[in-house]
């Protein structure tokens, strides 16, 4: 199935509430499939205050993810000077998950930022489709994982080391 090319455009006021909606249509799948539970994510993914923070914020490279010139998800990086950058957040409408999109993102960003020596994120223990992702798609290792066991609160931190 072929898709068209994602473009990436830089976040600005006007796309909180619509990426809010998307961000927690998202979040909640996923708490939905692996916890059982309407609805969860990080604090304020619901009511805009988690994108202000941190999309807004002068210190990271925000983008909104457009196919077709329609807005699906959006991306939060911060990047650092000595190569070591970070991904915050990605996301994607659940209707346009698992086909393919969120590889070409990754891809897409990795070539926007070649200098890069070392990616590093963080996802939950419980959303096995994103350990999928970064591990088996993105090329990311599990290098630890706090709260282990801990049904709601355990988390993954992830790498990929450039060579």
């Amino acid at each position: 199935m072929s898709h068209s090319e994602v473009a990436f455009q830089k976040i600005d006021a006007t796309d909180i509430k619509p990426l809010t909606n998307i961000m927690k249509r998202a979040f909640d799948e996923d708490s939905k499939r692996y916890l059982g539970i309407e609805g969860g994510g990080p604090p304020g993914y619901d009511d805009g205050t988690f994108l202000t923070k941190y999309a807004l914020d002068s210190s990271s490279q925000a983008f909104k993810i457009l196919m077709e010139n329609k807005l699906i998800g959006a991306v939060i990086l911060w990047i650092g000077e000595d190569g070591n950058n970070y991904l915050g957040n990605i996301f994607v409408d659940p209707l346009f998950q698992d086909k393919g999109i969120g590889t070409k993102v990754w891809k897409e960003i990795e070539g926007r930022y070649p200098e890069t020596k070392k990616w590093t994120t963080e996802t939950p223990g419980f959303s096995k489709r994103n350990h999928n992702f970064y591990v088996n798609k993105c090329g990311f290792k599990v290098i630890k994982i706090l709260k282990p066991g801990d049904r709601e609160e355990e988390s993954y931190i992830l790498e990929k080391v450039i060579e």
